[in-house]
């Protein structure tokens, strides 16, 4: 089967992969579609660690297979939307509704794929997922039903892009009706935490770019205001022209220890900064301490505090009920064979999501 791998120098479309069986309380997905996230982009360019060989995708939706022994949520012929938190449901983060911070389920990856050409070479799966496959193995906690008249481009956004972003805005920040917010970097998770904020009753959405391209669907996702950063001396002064107070929340989207500090210079009093992209592994940011004492907060967000089994098909509700948009992510689709094309338009800065489809 066709299968998108990174062995550590570039990644490569190959044709010969294979899958073992589904063993206990597995699941075996065939991939419809996936989502091109930034997070596979920084394995390829080191920014996120990862061992290598492995087969990429974290975010994609596909149809049941077939299932292992115990598994009895899911079965052959179901549509499903993949999450990534392979949690084990049993350990205190678990019990207490914090699947994302699950131990077990932030250990060594899995190891299902191997090649025909180079059968003595197990490869790793990436996120628990590895969506760039025609098929990929994953714990059925993973595998969340949804229903089949959602297209499959769409709903393959749900398992990253929308839970993080939109998870980030409803469960972590908790924005409140009302509420001023600022979300830096209009890409994939951005675009989700505008519309977060907007579902939660936000009063003013100031979205930020440096691409200013964006603010057409910065605008349609929610935000009221657009600040293009390139075209601004100081992006923080521009921002408080508009929120001369600062803003109750600032979401940083794009994983640069400048903006991390942009986003607690913006933060009104009790307000809070929510840390969405990834920078390098090691990078440290700064702040003055001194602004902290006025009850300001910064905040880690892993996956948007989600409880996959529970978010996803609430998402796919407020999708159907026209609040939460999906189709409108979806830029621009692209065969698996043209993975590089892709990447090219995910660097960029032009799409929201670039899909790839099975």
């Amino acid at each position: 089967m066709k299968g998108i791998i990174f062995d550590g120098k570039s990644p490569q479309v190959v044709d010969d992969l294979e899958i073992r069986d589904p063993g206990v309380g597995e699941v075996l997905v065939a991939v419809a579609a996936a989502g091109l996230c930034h997070s596979d982009l920084s394995v390829i360019d080191g920014t996120i660690p990862f061992p290598v060989p492995v087969v990429l995708g974290h975010e994609g939706a596909g149809i049941v297979e077939a299932v292992g022994p115990g598994v009895v949520h899911v079965r052959p012929g179901d549509h499903v939307a993949l999450s990534t938190i392979a949690n084990c449901g049993t350990c205190k983060e678990c019990g207490q509704g914090r699947p994302t911070m699950c131990r077990k389920a932030i250990g060594r990856p899995d190891r299902p794929f191997t090649r025909r050409s180079d059968p003595g070479t197990a490869l790793y799966s990436f996120a628990s997922a590895s969506v760039f496959a025609e098929r990929t193995l994953v714990k059925a906690v993973q595998a969340v039903r949804i229903d089949p008249e959602l297209p499959f481009a769409s709903a393959a956004l749900i398992g990253c892009g929308v839970v993080t972003g939109v998870g980030a805005a409803l469960n972590r920040a908790r924005v409140g009706i009302g509420d001023t917010v600022v979300v830096i970097g209009c890409g994939g998770i951005g675009l989700n935490a505008i519309q977060g904020a907007r579902i939660a009753g936000a009063g003013r959405i100031v979205a930020v770019d440096a691409v200013a391209g964006k603010e057409g669907l910065a605008r349609t996702f929610g935000a009221t205001d657009f600040v293009d950063a390139r075209a601004v001396a100081s992006t923080v002064d521009a921002v408080r022209e508009l929120l001369p107070d600062g803003a109750d929340h600032v979401f940083e989207c794009v994983g640069t220890t400048a903006l991390i500090r942009q986003a607690i210079d913006l933060l009104d009093r009790h307000g809070q900064a929510v840390l969405l992209g990834v920078p390098p592994a090691g990078a440290e940011a700064a702040f003055r301490v001194a602004d902290m004492y006025l009850d300001k907060s910064i905040l880690g967000c892993r996956y948007g505090s989600s409880r996959p089994q529970t978010d996803i098909p609430r998402y796919a509700e407020l999708y159907r009920s026209g609040l939460l948009l999906l189709d409108e992510l979806v830029t621009v689709t692209f065969p698996v064979d043209e993975f590089e094309a892709a990447a090219e338009a995910t660097h960029s800065g032009q799409v929201a999501r670039a899909v790839l489809t099975f």
